[in-house]
């Protein structure tokens, strides 16, 4: 949870331990011990961390240390290194030999425990010994390299054994300090479990009656399914089977031999329908949506006094006495910020100083300096005037009446418009027959006309501007043209001098054409809306997917340990008499084989995957659990139905309830405070630039500036640079929920002591409980 910025998100585990490259271990030994101190609570502000550090010198070195870019690094490679093992150990898709996968964990295994090493000296011994993160990865590394001597043992001794300790890997990807979110995403299933638990005992106690009355109604009929086989006539496989109908994965199959024996059964089905995939289904959400936002805004109250509480400790860090009331100095604040942000330009820096100590005593108080971290959050953009090289070559002819006309069509909104019609034209005549030559001569007039957009946006806006770095819409257009206007060459290059049949490059000129329709879902409001919001969750989402990892890989390990080989795939033309059955004589003329799921196995790590994401889609995963179990045993079914409940309905359901949250917010929050006091700021001193205003027409460069810049206002303002704030559009939905809470906290309240802080568990409320009534 950062600023708007979005260069971070609350426990985020890719930037929220990030110090900036060029403040290296290097650069910190050049300055006194009170002011790295304070840079390191800063850094702790800003990106959200709540690692409880020493405070002499030494350790804070380490700490800046430990939290550098390449360690980090290093650690998400020794993870991805260690997880990645399972596609070359047995059953493999890439074989290696044991003693190599071996080596390589046992690598991987000493550096996560060099990274605990390392730990250990920054943080005090009692708060070390007593992180249940710590201890967990200690305890994993031990069985993992029990395992591996065990296994390794046995191995000599040619007795088979399994690897069990390998689902124990996705530990080292959640208890680190870089997962916070992961972890995060975890606490939140755990905190909402004696929730659900309730719902779903009900929900079973359903499912079982229900089952119950089935044997009874129907078990006595003597009726057949479609395969011939009984018809609940068992009360496990009744069960079963009203579990999958919950799903609607065997809707209406599981019906109809009671439908076709009379209709009046039907009502049956329907009632159970109504009241477990329905009624018990929304319940299950409702749950979870509710326990999710409880949670998530405690964790954001717990977060916004963590970051309250290490800013008022770098406050007390530099600060003197000036007269009545404690201050920083001027110096010392901009030694800080230098040290904090070695990256943003002297013009920036000061605009950061007008803003934190507005009535210019030449000092900061302790409540401006307080809300520094999210200043230094908030992207400013800072800005210059560009001179066309056009009007520096030939200034009569760019400064003419006809060229300041065609400028003047440019910059209007109806040239966009002009050309976003043309985007649908285009999109339409894609659409028909390609092989007709009035449309093939139509695309050659289309794309003529799109380089003549990219060049007469050339000729009006400075090249330099108009593909600057954070002009994504040029770079996309003009890199779309020119790849689609190559394709369309060699196309036409391949078809007049050779036979070749060219129907691949044909294909990606179809794609590149139908890509530049995306560039419309920007000019239009309610679409930008949606994009915002897709891209604001994107941190998030992200989260999630390593959530999904974690949980896939562990279910994965054991699906390959249980079913390795039971099911075995063979080519179309194999001659192998058991091809037809997926190399298992027991799933003769069942449903599975009929299917032809035969790749549908655990026989590797990627296999399983992919078996795991149809669980997922929920699609006929009873057909995929009723193979497995034929081919091992009837209890299997436990397995899927575990899965079923731990990804589909919990892990899907948060997810679903994060969306809800993220348009809730997204549709509902105005601008933050601090926001608002950066655009002040910048419009009292004459400097600003509108959002809508900063189109390539000004002739306006986006571009941070190195120390070389310029130093002070007035030199700003001689040389036309100007300020604006970034594009809201990147502020994380975790940053703007975490600034909606820290809007409640009054400016004097430095919240409860660290130690507190870190040991309130998810329902204490301290010392109010936030609203966040406009996020709901």
């Amino acid at each position: 949870m950062s600023a708007a910025s979005g260069k971070s998100n609350n426990e985020n585990s890719n930037s929220e331990n990030t110090i900036p490259k060029r403040g290296n271990h290097s650069d910190v030994e050049t300055h006194d011990e009170d002011l790295l101190l304070a840079a390191a609570y800063v850094y702790d502000a800003q990106y959200n961390r709540n690692i409880p550090f020493e405070t002499s010198l030494q350790a804070v070195r380490l700490y800046y240390f430990y939290n550098h870019w390449i360690m980090q690094a290093v650690t998400y490679f020794l993870i991805t290194v260690d997880l990645s093992l399972a596609l070359f150990e047995e059953p493999a898709v890439y074989p290696l030999p044991f003693l190599a996968t071996s080596i390589v964990e046992v690598i991987c295994l000493m550096g996560f425990l060099c990274r605990l090493v390392h730990f250990s000296m920054v943080t005090p011994r009692n708060v070390f010994w007593k992180d249940t993160k710590n201890i967990c990865v200690m305890a994993t590394v031990t069985l993992n390299l029990i395992d591996l001597i065990v296994y390794a043992a046995l191995s000599l001794a040619q007795i088979q054994s399994i690897r069990w300790s390998r689902v124990l890997r996705t530990i080292y990807l959640v208890n680190f300090a870089e997962s916070r979110q992961i972890r995060r995403a975890f606490r939140s299933i755990r905190n909402t479990l004696p929730e659900i638990l309730y719902v779903f005992l009900l929900f079973i106690f359903s499912v079982l009656m229900f089952s119950l009355m089935a044997l009874k109604l129907f078990g006595s009929r003597k009726l057949k399914t479609a395969e011939g086989e009984p018809y609940f006539q068992n009360y496990l496989d009744a069960v079963f089977n009203l579990y999958v109908l919950v799903t609607t994965a065997n809707s209406p199959d599981v019906m109809m031999p009671a439908f076709d024996y009379n209709w009046w059964y039907s009502i049956f089905f329907i009632a159970y329908i109504i009241i477990n995939t329905y009624i018990f289904m929304s319940v299950f959400l409702a749950v979870v949506y509710n326990n999710y936002r409880k949670h998530l805004k405690n964790e954001i109250r717990k977060l916004a006094y963590i970051k309250r509480r290490k800013m008022v400790n770098a406050f007390n860090a530099l600060k003197v006495k000036e007269g009545s009331e404690f201050v920083i100095t001027e110096s010392r604040w901009k030694q800080l910020v230098k040290l904090v942000a070695p990256d943003i330009s002297n013009s920036h820096r000061e605009l950061l100083l007008q803003i934190s100590d507005d009535n210019h005593k030449g000092h900061v108080g302790k409540q401006a300096f307080i809300r520094l971290a999210d200043l230094l959050n908030i992207k400013v953009i800072t800005m210059k005037t560009r001179i066309h090289p056009f009007e520096c070559w030939m200034p009569m002819i760019y400064k003419s009446t006809v060229s300041r006309f065609i400028r003047k069509v440019v910059c209007h909104k109806g040239f966009v418009w002009a050309f976003d019609i043309i985007i649908l034209i285009n999109a339409i005549l894609i659409a028909l027959d390609e092989k007709n030559p009035m449309i093939s001569y139509a695309e050659w007039a289309f794309l003529a006309l799109y380089i003549a957009e990219v060049l007469l946006k050339l000729y009006t806006y400075d090249p330099r501007t108009f593909f600057a770095k954070n002009q994504f819409w040029n770079w996309f257009d003009t890199l779309i043209i020119v790849a689609a206007l190559i394709a369309t060459l060699a196309n036409l290059v391949l078809k007049s001098v050779s036979q070749y049949n060219s129907q691949q490059i044909l294909d990606i000129v179809f794609i590149l054409r139908v890509l530049r329709l995306i560039r419309i879902i920007d000019s239009i409001q309610r679409f930008r809306v949606i994009m915002n919001t897709l891209i604001n969750i994107l941190p998030t989402m992200l989260t999630f997917c390593g959530l999904i990892i974690a949980i896939y890989y562990v279910f994965a390990i054991i699906g390959m340990e249980a079913f390795n080989g039971k099911i075995r795939f063979f080519p179309e033309n194999s001659t192998d008499p058991l091809a037809h059955v997926c190399g298992a004589p027991s799933l003769k003329d069942s449903a599975f084989a009929r299917s032809k799921y035969c790749r549908n196995n655990f026989n590797d790590i990627g296999s399983a995957f992919i078996v795991l994401v149809e669980l997922t889609v929920v699609n006929q995963w009873h057909v995929l659990a009723t193979g497995f179990s034929l081919v091992t045993h009837p209890a299997v079914k436990i397995y899927f139905l575990a899965f079923h409940v731990v990804v589909v309905i919990m892990i899907v359901n948060i997810f679903v309830a994060f969306i809800l949250e993220a348009f809730f917010v997204e549709y509902s929050l105005e601008k933050s405070e601090v926001e608002t006091v950066i655009e002040k700021k910048i419009q009292e001193l004459g400097m600003a630039v509108q959002e809508e205003a900063t189109s390539p027409q000004n002739l306006l460069n986006n571009m941070e500036y190195n120390e070389s810049n310029v130093g002070t206002f007035e030199e700003a303002n001689d040389k036309g640079l100007k300020f604006r704030i970034a594009s809201k559009r990147y502020r994380t939905v975790d940053a703007l929920l975490q600034r909606m809470f820290e809007a409640e906290i009054p400016p004097e309240d430095e919240g409860p002591p660290m130690e507190e802080i870190l040991n309130l568990s998810p329902n204490d409320i301290y010392p109010q409980k936030p609203t966040f009534d406009t996020a709901a």
